[in-house]
């Protein structure tokens, strides 16, 4: 029987990946990156230390990734902060409100700092929808570790098997699987990930429900 919902947040809840994207490339240019703009992919669906740590290999070490993530945060937090409402997918609220009233409990387990999730959430006025909220960088091991799914499915009370995941990366559906979660991912093919581990894959949130309903059924 599924009891919980553990939801990513950058290209689950909102459709963040575009803007981070083309961000991180005109931070690097700032900087004298001059190679190609897929090199950036590598980085989706790890923390800003996995992030920051690829583009100082990008820019050949001439910069610290304390210095990469100073220009970052100036182009991102002072410059160009997300409109993360303007963003959001647009099933989410309802698909969020009818899982609560289902009586899931939800957590949203993201490699993003606890600050920038709990900020992200507030603004889309979603974050009452959440039993817990858990961020990669305050555990051991980022995704694709399994850390953050357990961490939350503790939490939670939960077994793994009582819990499913909704993810976009490559990184986070592994994450999911080796927690030993059913993993249902949002399906993209903008940012060649193959997301071929996921055990379904749908267009969007709201499909999720259908879905639940047959599997716990199955599973009764």
């Amino acid at each position: 029987m599924i009891k919980g919902i553990l939801f990513d947040m950058d290209g689950i809840l909102f459709d963040s990946e575009v803007f981070y994207h083309d961000g991180n490339y005109e931070v690097l240019k700032r900087l004298g990156y001059e190679g190609p703009k897929d090199a950036l992919l590598e980085g989706i669906g790890g923390t800003m230390d996995m992030i920051m740590t690829l583009h100082e290999r990008l820019l050949n070490h001439r910069y610290t990734k304390e210095e990469i993530l100073a220009e970052s945060d100036k182009y991102f937090l002072e410059e160009h902060p997300i409109p993360y409402k303007e963003y959001m997918f647009k099933d989410i609220p309802e698909t969020l409100m009818e899982l609560k009233k289902r009586g899931y409990l939800l957590a949203c387990c993201s490699s993003s700092p606890k600050t920038t999730i709990q900020e992200g959430l507030t603004e889309m006025g979603i974050l009452e929808y959440f039993d817990y909220l858990v961020s990669s960088e305050d555990l051991p091991h980022p995704k694709p570790s399994p850390d953050v799914y357990l961490e939350a499915a503790k939490v939670l009370g939960l077994k793994a098997e009582e819990c499913v995941v909704y993810e976009d990366s490559d990184m986070g559906i592994e994450s999911g699987k080796r927690a030993g979660m059913l993993v249902i991912a949002r399906e993209d093919k903008r940012f060649h990930q193959t997301q071929e581990k996921a055990d379904v894959k749908i267009q969007h949130a709201k499909e999720m429900l259908a879905y639940l309903d047959k599997e716990n059924v199955c599973r009764k």
